[in-house]
């Protein structure tokens, strides 16, 4: 119920429903010329532990839930799936586990946003998959309190190798 809540209301924003909630017509035309692309509809889990409660479900909840999101033809059908890059940083609503505490150490083991991707991956093999870092481990700033240095950019592609090594997740976007 409340999914579906969620999707009325997007689609009332979006224009794709009247307030009324009944459906009406939304024509798309590319004889314009180049404008704004439409990617999808997407969901995101970030800000700190948006996703967490996820694993509290039983396998028959989880597994209903996950395809409501991301099965295609079937309830929300999200076609882009955007995670937090755990940086052990309180991030809004909680704190996200990195992949990388310390420069030397490498766990991609820790935090349930593979999880999620991978079962997203799963249920649609051609959902996008975006990468956001809200916070870094303190080591990333090099000593400078900023995280805009040279560890970033190791420290987000170790975190891209290790989704392909892992667990066979191609990353399509990054951000920082």
């Amino acid at each position: 119920m409340l999914v579906m809540i969620l999707i009325n209301a997007v689609a009332v924003l979006m224009g794709l429903l009247s307030t009324s909630g009944a459906a009406f017509i939304y024509n798309v035309s590319s004889a314009g010329g180049l404008g704004r692309r439409f990617d999808g509809i997407g969901g995101l889990s970030g800000g700190g532990c948006t996703t967490r409660l996820l694993a509290d479900y039983s396998a028959v909840w989880y597994n209903q839930i996950m395809d409501y999101l991301f099965l295609p033809g079937f309830g929300a059908s999200l076609q882009i799936l955007k995670v937090e890059i755990g940086g052990d940083a309180q991030s809004t609503d909680g704190t996200e586990p990195s992949h990388m505490h310390l420069a030397d150490d490498e766990n991609y083991e820790r935090g349930y946003e593979w999880t999620a991707m991978v079962e997203a991956k799963r249920r649609n093999p051609n959902i996008t998959l975006y990468g956001l870092s809200w916070g870094f481990p303190a080591w990333v700033g090099e000593g400078t309190k900023s995280p805009w240095t040279n560890s970033t950019v190791t420290y987000t592609m170790k975190w891209i190798l290790g989704a392909k090594k892992y667990y066979n997740l191609d990353i399509d976007y990054i951000g920082i």
